[in-house]
């Protein structure tokens, strides 16, 4: 693990693999920390021949701000944070994937830094049009909902989440829970979640500058995603010119084991293809 700096925000993020490969930068969702990007997920990218780098998105996990008052911000700042990441390893160049909110970060930085990227992958995300990307009901109510007053509240608010967004049939509830608990005991931080999701709110719509993007670009979203829904993942394709769009069927907003050969192939697929020059 080691430390970026982006102004006054420090950020911890850590490497998997060799440095020799492909770099891989991963962005993380809403409230989600780095560790959500699980070691044997990662091991497959790395087997697949790349370095892959995660890192907590501001306000979360172990990177800072480190009181409320200081965690106002927009997805520029956060991705911002992306090439403080990159400049701290010396990468002048990555692919770029993010999931979710980390979605939503990556365009944005593609937008605002497209000189850092050799490709891009945009992941269960929309691009900031009311009219797409809508979450259902019964996922809205949850994603709102106040924060849980202990731990095994939040590891019961982490399953019922997944009881609406999950992948159907694929979701390892043990697994899960066990999950959450470590989440919590790394970095239980509220505050932030509520930062990211004021950013997500005072962004607007990414459409049109996405249209100017000149950089090799993969979305994939799941068919049964019903907290960012799938028209989100097919306009972000459809702005991006030349953008491919694949719908992994079955899966929700998640990214269970089923899934993992099929997600790291199309990454693969789609970044080791490009020219490295």
């Amino acid at each position: 693990m080691a430390w970026a700096h982006n102004g006054d925000i420090s950020l911890w993020y850590d490497t998997i693999g060799d440095s020799r490969d492909e770099p891989l930068l991963l962005v993380n969702g809403l409230g989600s920390q780095s560790i959500n990007y699980r070691d044997a997920w990662c091991e497959r990218f790395v087997a697949a021949g790349f370095l892959v780098i995660r890192f907590d998105n501001r306000g979360l996990g172990r990177s800072g701000p480190d009181t409320p008052a200081e965690a106002g911000y927009t997805l520029s700042d956060m991705a911002a944070d992306g090439v403080a990441v990159l400049d701290a390893l010396a990468i002048e160049r990555a692919h770029v994937m993010g999931v979710s909110l980390g979605g939503m970060v990556v365009q944005t930085m593609a937008i605002d830094h497209p000189e850092r990227f050799r490709t891009l992958i945009s992941v269960m995300s929309t691009t900031g049009d009311p009219d797409v990307g809508r979450s259902s009901a019964a996922a809205q109510e949850q994603i709102v909902a106040p924060p849980a007053p202990s731990r095994d509240g939040y590891i019961e608010g982490h399953l019922a989440g997944l009881r609406i967004w999950g992948s159907p049939g694929q979701v390892d509830w043990d697994e899960q829970a066990a999950f959450a608990g470590r989440a919590y005991d790394r970095a239980f931080r509220p505050e932030g979640v509520g930062a990211q999701v004021r950013a997500i709110f005072g962004a607007a719509s990414r459409t049109r500058a996405l249209g100017g993007l000149d950089i090799p670009t993969l979305v994939l979203h799941g068919s049964a995603d019903t907290l960012i829904d799938r028209s989100g993942g097919r306009r972000t394709a459809e702005a991006i010119p030349g953008a491919r769009y694949v719908e992994i069927e079955g899966m929700g907003h998640d990214y269970p084991e089923a899934y993992w050969d099929e997600w790291v192939g199309l990454v693969a697929e789609h970044a080791l293809g490009v020219d490295r020059g």
